[in-house]
């Protein structure tokens, strides 16, 4: 394996000047740009990972291919929390150093090199295609990897990625798209390669019973992309299991027709059980190309700790708590929407994941970030994703931080609704300490008005 150079914006010291602008703002920054867990990790990871690094065999060298018990965890979490069972259909699974690892060295351990195709979505995390640089290969990225007549008749492409909801978008293929990609990737010979990290995180329900659901979806790349249709969860009913709702999995056996053959599914617990500093993720699929894996990952020695794969076995078997954590995010991307929405953004929920996905009000996301930054608030650029008219906002952020943005202190110019006689202002069930009123108030029930907003008072978020 030998790497390859590579290239990308993709560098989060482009934006250290912004936050210096940030940091200077009363009240200080509030930072929405990287995805990093701010929620306590789970007691039974913590009590796990002591556990662990007491146990009789800690001073050893750990199982590359997971404990007994990771894989037994691993197992049942496919089965009842993605309708997956991984040996009906010909699967195995390895435990990762993180997602990005993963990721990264995909195209490497797939001995993929110069005069192969890797196909990407035009917007997607970037280290798809750091990864395929290193490994020597060639990148193409087409605007929707679900129209697979884009990239079907490509010669020599070897794999295809797709990500499911999607970083940064929040997209969510549905199973029918995922069983044509899978179908098609077959026919030419190409591994079919799905990055599933937001698994859990699934907002449609929450989409369908909100206005939000009802404004345009953000195309996902500048080109006009057709919105992809609602996608059912294919969470199968389970009485011994918590339920969870989830996105479809390229592994289900509807999508797969019973085989594993050329997929690969990773998911991580970063998110889900806040343990990103962990660093326990997964691959799962074709047991062929695990099996192989995994031996070179013995040689290279990415191996998970012992202690730490006892934690990720807690973090795979604690679905409570990961049902709790999908309530945080679910209540900060509400806020997250309603408060772009009152900054002039035209945002919308997400089908998954953590994000919120607009377009920049000027066209171009340096120039959003740098008036952004005049009020503290540090989103993602949307060039690091391949869409530089685009911002994005991470909801992994604590819910004080969340609540400060919504504030906008020092902000002028808000056009927000106020009732008479109480003169309540209709925004989020909360209201403001003071207004100043750049306008006469009529004999009218309900009119606009010119504010400032100085400081929110809570009444029933």
């Amino acid at each position: 394996m030998g790497f390859h150079a590579y290239s990308s914006p993709y560098d989060w010291s482009r934006i250290a000047g912004f936050k210096a602008t940030a940091k200077t703002v009363p009240g200080g920054m509030i930072d929405l740009s990287v995805g990093s867990p701010v929620d306590p990790v789970p007691s039974s990871v913590q009590q796990a990972l002591v556990a662990g690094a007491d146990a009789p065999n800690a001073h050893g060298y750990p199982v590359t291919a997971g404990t007994a018990d990771l894989k037994a965890a691993i197992d049942t979490w496919f089965r009842e929390l993605r309708g997956v069972d991984l040996k009906s259909i010909n699967a195995a699974a390895v435990p990762t150093v993180g997602s990005k690892e993963a990721v990264a060295l995909m195209a490497s351990l797939l001995h993929l090199g110069e005069g192969d195709v890797v196909v990407q979505p035009a917007v997607s995390y970037p280290t798809y295609e750091i990864g395929t640089q290193l490994a020597g290969a060639t990148v193409v990225k087409v605007d929707d990897v679900t129209d697979v007549d884009s990239w079907v008749n490509i010669p020599n492409v070897k794999a295809i990625w797709i990500n499911s909801p999607c970083n940064p978008s929040g997209e969510v293929i549905s199973a029918d798209w995922l069983t044509d990609i899978v179908a098609a990737a077959r026919r030419i010979g190409a591994v079919v390669l799905s990055d599933e990290c937001y698994a859990l995180m699934d907002w449609r329900s929450v989409r369908r019973n909100t206005a939000a659901s009802s404004a345009p979806a953000a195309s996902a790349s500048a080109a006009s992309v057709p919105a992809a249709p609602v996608a059912e969860s294919n969470e199968p009913a389970s009485d011994t299991a918590f339920s969870l709702s989830a996105t479809p999995c390229a592994l289900n056996p509807h999508v797969c027709e019973g085989s594993a053959a050329g997929i690969l599914v990773l998911y991580s617990l970063s998110k889900q059980s806040n343990m990103a500093g962990y660093r326990t993720a997964l691959i799962a699929g074709d047991y062929r190309l695990v099996k192989e894996m995994a031996e070179y990952r013995k040689q290279i020695g990415q191996i998970i700790p012992g202690p730490v794969q006892a934690a990720m076995a807690a973090g795979l078997k604690d679905t409570a708590a990961v049902h709790e954590q999908w309530r945080r995010y679910r209540r900060r991307l509400s806020a997250l929407v309603d408060a772009l929405k009152a900054y002039g953004y035209s945002a919308q929920m997400p089908s998954g994941a953590l994000y919120v996905w607009v377009k920049a009000k000027s066209g171009d996301c340096w120039a959003d970030m740098a008036e952004l930054a005049k009020i503290g608030i540090i989103p993602s650029p949307g060039e690091f994703y391949g869409a530089p008219a685009y911002l994005r906002f991470s909801a992994t952020a604590t819910d004080e931080a969340i609540r400060d943005g919504i504030d906008f202190y020092g902000l002028s110019g808000f056009s927000l609704v106020i009732c008479k006689p109480d003169r309540k202002i209709i925004y989020s069930d909360c209201q403001w300490s003071s207004i100043s009123e750049a306008g006469t108030l009529g004999a009218m029930v309900v009119e606009k008005v010119t504010i400032v907003a100085s400081k929110r008072i809570e009444t029933g978020v």
